[in-house]
């Protein structure tokens, strides 16, 4: 007879043991509160610009100036990932046409598959990076500030040592 309860297994539980893992590890971080948002605007900010397979790269050198998390900055970059990456670069050059007051090559014209898209036009190129830098500004605030709170909260939670009585 064995005394231990059935283990569960699956899917499941391999999501969860994922998801439990990796919120631990948010908890061991060593850095405040205000570096681990700071990395994860530079990283949302890096990851709405259309360089494809550089936006770590980009996240992690701007994380040093902004004195950012680096874990945390390349991270965020997945803002911007195969699910993602039509509808946010379809919202940047539709703001930068909006800002810039153009008429571009329709949205659907452009070859985002090649990886090439600033050899298109310079008013396409333009539109989509002045777009790209906008919401990147909006979408960093907003990251920096939900996840200041975050990780205040977070860190709340962590277990503090015991203290010594002198």
């Amino acid at each position: 007879i064995n005394p231990s309860p059935p283990r569960k297994t699956g899917r499941w539980l391999t999501w969860q043991r994922r998801v439990r893992y990796w919120y631990i590890r948010l908890l061991r971080l060593q850095s405040t509160p205000h570096a681990l948002a700071r990395g994860l605007a530079v990283g949302a900010f890096a990851g709405m610009f259309p360089f494809f397979g550089l936006q770590t790269a980009i996240a992690v050198v701007l994380a040093i100036p902004f004195r950012g998390n680096k874990l945390i900055a390349a991270a965020a970059t997945w803002i911007s990932n195969p699910f993602t990456y039509v509808p946010i670069f379809w919202f940047n050059y539709q703001l930068g046409q909006l800002i810039l007051q153009s008429e571009g090559p329709a949205f659907a014209e452009l070859d985002w598959q090649s990886g090439e898209i600033l050899q298109y036009t310079s008013s396409a190129a333009i539109a989509l990076l002045l777009g790209s830098g906008v919401s990147g500004l909006a979408v960093a605030l907003s990251a920096y500030l939900l996840g200041l709170k975050g990780f205040q909260w977070i860190q709340t939670r962590r277990p503090q040592p015991p203290r010594q009585s002198p």
